[in-house]
């Protein structure tokens, strides 16, 4: 490939369900990749199996990129000079290559049935032969081809193998080698005249002038057969696409990812909180390494630093933890402005409020001691919701902890103190209560402030207690502290 042309990446996937973490780990990389060179970032929707690629799936793909600032240069909603970007609007093209093909004697229509294929599969297996085409019918005469017609056979095309080998330097990997011995004859095209996804990605992917493939490591394979069409096409061995096959995903429990261990789709993540910049700064270092031990890493940052050499080939490992670190580190890294637009997101979602004028006001107070606390935004709604319900009520399990006369004795003695309090803020509400529960009945502070913090938040889990009777307000606090004490 000549060191001249621009890099042209494309990220071509077949959503037969949302987006994945492998699937946008390899749009990231391809991303940034295309980013960090000034090439072209290329989105290619492969649908050809439309039974199970739907429109709903596409335009989810499309949305999920969108969300997460995954901006490509041609594609759907996008154009460009190599289009349309939907498989399904290209089968004439991949028709008229196979035609190509059949003519050029590259390859041939096989009239195997499914049923004779699986029958030497059987043969093969039972005398410990790599399962595979065995090229029955490479070299039909024209009396077997009629024999086969007569007998309402429909054939596949299937691409002649040649004997040898395929050598390629994968970028991440280094040399690698496939004996064509092991990489029978294959399917081009079906028998009802859809392209299998060889045929189509390997003609898309030169028509496309795509420059640099990287992709996941279980396309690996693929690869021979893929060079084996670029060949039939007539493609100059130095004009082939660069490939780089990324590491694979793997759960902590070192297996393949899965709903257990973190390979939910991609609109999961977005439903349960997290941040679209927190998600690529993770998938970033899944396989890859800004370098000097950093971890925490913006958007701008990933396309100024990725390189392929940097890659890992081997696995990575996907660990909740960690994203969850940090997406509390995004979460504190907004600004106020933006913070406030995801927490009011997330309140009126929750039906927490309904974003009036005064509710924005008090979520404005409320929203700077929450920002160093919460870990996803999903927390937000849980944390805040005791400063806006119309009716308040204690959580039934907290309401358990709070039912002892020593919990009882805590919140008459905070309320007398309370009531008489001239300046309600955080500052003296602290000052009174530290003086009164832990100097004066020497409790420990998880004992005193527990009690005051169900009775006035409904919960154990609030935003801090002293700021939260603040915002509250005095009216308010005192009610619900003596609410509490009719309940126990």
């Amino acid at each position: 490939m000549s060191a001249q042309k621009q890099v042209r990446v494309r990220f071509a996937p077949s959503p037969t369900g949302d987006l994945h973490v492998g699937n946008i780990r390899t749009a990231l990389f391809d991303w940034a990749y295309a980013r960090h060179t000034g090439g072209k970032f290329i989105f290619r929707i492969e649908d050809t199996d439309r039974e199970r690629v739907t429109d709903e799936y596409i335009q989810a793909a499309i949305q999920t990129l969108k969300w997460l600032g995954l901006n490509w240069d041609e594609g759907p909603e996008v154009g460009g000079p190599f289009g349309p970007y939907l498989q399904s609007q290209r089968l004439d093209i991949y028709t008229e290559w196979a035609n190509k093909f059949l003519a050029q004697k590259d390859a041939y229509h096989c009239y195997c049935s499914a049923e004779e294929l699986e029958e030497r599969r059987k043969v093969q297996m039972a005398k410990n032969q790599a399962p595979g085409y065995d090229g029955k019918c490479r070299d039909l005469s024209s009396t077997q081809i009629e024999q086969y017609k007569a007998q309402g056979r429909k054939p596949v095309v299937r691409m002649k193998m040649p004997a040898g080998e395929t050598v390629f330097t994968d970028l991440i990997r280094g040399e690698v080698k496939f004996e064509h011995k092991y990489v029978p004859d294959f399917v081009l095209m079906r028998a009802d005249g859809s392209p299998l996804y060889t045929l189509a990605v390997a003609v898309d992917d030169v028509l496309m002038k795509v420059t640099h493939i990287l992709r996941g490591e279980d396309l690996l394979s693929s690869t021979p057969r893929q060079i084996r069409v670029y060949q039939a096409m007539g493609v100059a061995t130095s004009d082939y696409p660069a490939f780089a096959h990324l590491p694979f995903v793997m759960g902590q429990d070192n297996a393949k990812l899965s709903k257990r261990n973190g390979e939910v789709s991609i609109a999961w993540y977005k439903d349960a909180g997290y941040l679209p910049e927190a998600i690529c700064n993770y998938l970033a270092l899944l396989g890859w390494s800004p370098g000097d031990d950093v971890e925490n890493v913006t958007m701008q940052q990933i396309c100024d630093l990725f390189t392929v050499e940097r890659v890992n080939s081997s696995p990575a490992r996907f660990d909740m933890k960690k994203l969850q670190a940090i997406n509390g580190d995004k979460i504190r890294a907004l600004s106020q402005e933006n913070f406030l637009t995801y927490a009011k997101e997330w309140l009126v979602k929750s039906k927490v409020i309904s974003a009036t004028e005064s509710e924005i006001a008090l979520l404005k107070r409320a929203l700077p001691i929450i920002q160093e606390r919460v870990a996803t935004l999903a927390e937000i709604p849980q944390l805040l919701k005791f400063l806006f319900v119309k009716t308040f009520e204690i959580e039934t399990e907290s309401l358990t902890q709070i039912k002892n006369d020593s919990a009882k004795e805590v919140l008459q003695k905070s309320l007398a103190v309370l009531a008489q309090l001239e300046n309600w803020n955080h500052s003296a509400i602290e000052t009174e209560l530290r003086k009164l529960l832990i100097e004066g009945m020497g409790l420990k502070p998880r004992v005193a402030f527990g009690p005051v913090r169900i009775a006035v938040t409904g919960s154990t889990i609030s935003p801090p207690l002293f700021e939260s009777l603040e915002l509250l307000g005095k009216p308010e606090s005192i009610s619900r502290i003596e609410s509490a004490i009719k309940l126990i």
